[in-house]
């Protein structure tokens, strides 16, 4: 058996539905965010361009594990949310946390739903924040639904588009994937420099 964290095995040996249930679980539920979905998506439209999947399959199941995902870390952070923070003496977890987190979902909450998809482990915890900050459920399905198309769409087609153009691009899978991890850590990384 294969590392389940290297996305060339992933997808060869478990195919479109370990793609769904890794990226199901990377997009809201809490424990699913050291999974590697952009780097999966992007290695599953690379290994689609050589033939191991269909690329329109891919992107609907891409798009479908994306945009179900968020809606179970919404669910989750509604039903979870006020237990976890109706706590009055405690400086995270309190009433005033939830009131801010509705406000800024409020003012930013579609913006930060479509960005955050981009985003690793950041993609994870934002729908269950909207749900848990009572963001209004029409927006968040909405602007989850974008976020979703976009990222189910474009990362893939990216991998596909790839390995098209660059003959034998399959035998520099490892460091083309790494770049994509680094290229997905820099907003987190320029975040972190900005409040430091």
């Amino acid at each position: 058996m294969h590392n389940l964290l290297d996305p060339g095995h992933l997808v060869k040996d478990f195919g479109y539905l370990g793609i769904f249930t890794a990226l199901f679980l990377e997009s809201g539920v809490f424990f699913g965010f050291f999974l590697p979905g952009d780097s999966l998506l992007f290695t599953a439209g690379l290994l689609a361009s050589q033939g191991y999947l269909n690329i329109v399959g891919l992107i609907i199941i891409s798009v479908a594990a994306a945009v179900l995902g968020n809606n179970v870390g919404y669910y989750t952070g509604q039903k979870t949310g006020p237990a976890l923070f109706n706590r009055k003496k405690s400086f995270f977890f309190s009433p005033k946390r939830v009131e801010e987190a509705h406000k800024f979902f409020e003012k930013q909450g579609p913006q930060s739903l479509i960005l955050a998809r981009f985003i690793p482990a950041v993609r994870t915890f934002v729908p269950i924040a909207a749900g848990i900050g009572k963001m209004d459920y029409r927006k968040f399905l909405l602007f989850n639904g974008l976020g979703g198309l976009l990222w189910g769409i474009g990362v893939p087609i990216l991998g596909y588009t790839l390995g098209k153009k660059v003959p034998n691009i399959d035998k520099y899978l490892l460091p083309v994937v790494l770049v994509i991890v680094i290229l997905s850590a820099l907003p987190v990384l320029f975040a972190y420099l900005r409040r430091a």
